[in-house]
């Protein structure tokens, strides 16, 4: 039987930007840089500050246009022409970080259904859309009608990510999503990330500086450095290279670091784990390895 290679949903084919061509300042944001995400997958996106992070997550929806390099959806460029290029902004939805200083309308509904709008959808599509991304964000439909200057900053992104969510986009992808917020508001944004993703099949990316909460959320984690992808797997195997993550200047999770320290002690141990209830399994079987010793 012959082995069926599915397109990723989003590529890029040594996708370089520059920045300030031809000028003393000229510089590679990213360059010749190769990222594919399947249909479905949550992909997690890390790096130093200037690392390349946002310049790509800018490139996916086409709102940057490669310096040299391509873009793919499905497969296609997305600036074979105008009108795909359009399209593209509908199908790949970007959240940008602090997106609730994006607000503007009236009321939430109105802010919710702007982009449902933009894209020439019958009234009675834009209320569906409108109230089932309000369900999936956690807004009650007696907000719908409020200010969104009224609310509280978690609830404002959630009206922010709502907006997106109404467009139904195939790929969702968030920039600092909890950025700000407190430790109950970022797992509430988080589970209803989740929500959405389990009851669209969407794909999602996002970035972010947090690595317990990137970590323990996502299916593979793309580290970049200098404008390239310097690893992409799963969180287990991207947290084996923890030593090199801090050399890139980036901050491992609390309890890799402890592991790390064990094994800068001279004990021989796996240093993968990312949460607790891992790290708490490698103890219990090192501890069973001693004893047996």
């Amino acid at each position: 039987m012959e082995e069926t290679t599915l397109t990723p949903i989003l590529q890029t084919k040594n996708l370089t930007h520059t920045y300030g061509e031809g000028t003393p300042f000229q510089r590679d944001a990213i360059h010749n840089l190769d990222f594919s995400v399947e249909r479905g997958a949550f992909i997690g996106i890390i790096g130093h500050t200037g690392s390349g992070k946002s310049t790509l997550i800018q490139h996916l929806n086409g709102l940057l246009k490669p310096t040299s390099g391509q873009v793919l959806f499905n497969g296609e460029d997305i600036w074979q022409n105008k009108e795909f290029t359009r399209q593209i902004r509908f199908k790949v939805g970007l959240v940008f970080q602090y997106p609730e200083y994006q607000l503007f309308e009236e009321t939430v509904y109105k802010d919710i259904s702007f982009g449902p709008k933009n894209m020439g959808l019958s009234p009675e599509e834009i209320d569906r859309r409108v109230r089932q991304a309000a369900g999936f964000v956690g807004l009650d439909a007696s907000v719908l009608e409020v200010s969104p200057f009224d609310l509280s900053g978690g609830q404002k992104r959630r009206v922010a990510i709502a907006g997106v969510i109404a467009m139904e986009p195939d790929v969702l992808i968030l920039d600092e999503p909890t950025a700000g917020l407190d430790p109950v508001g970022r797992e509430s944004v988080l589970e209803n990330i989740r929500n959405y993703q389990k009851a669209q099949n969407a794909t999602i990316i996002m970035v972010s500086h947090s690595m317990e909460e990137i970590a323990s959320n996502v299916d593979k984690l793309a580290v970049l450095n200098h404008g390239k992808v310097a690893m992409y797997a799963t969180p287990k195997e991207v947290f084996t290279h923890a030593e090199e993550l801090i050399a890139m200047g980036l901050a491992v999770p609390q309890v890799t670091n402890v592991l790390l320290r064990l094994k800068q002690l001279g004990v021989t141990i796996d240093t993968s784990a990312f949460t607790v209830e891992q790290a708490k399994e490698v103890l219990l079987r090192k501890k069973e390895e001693l004893r047996h010793a």
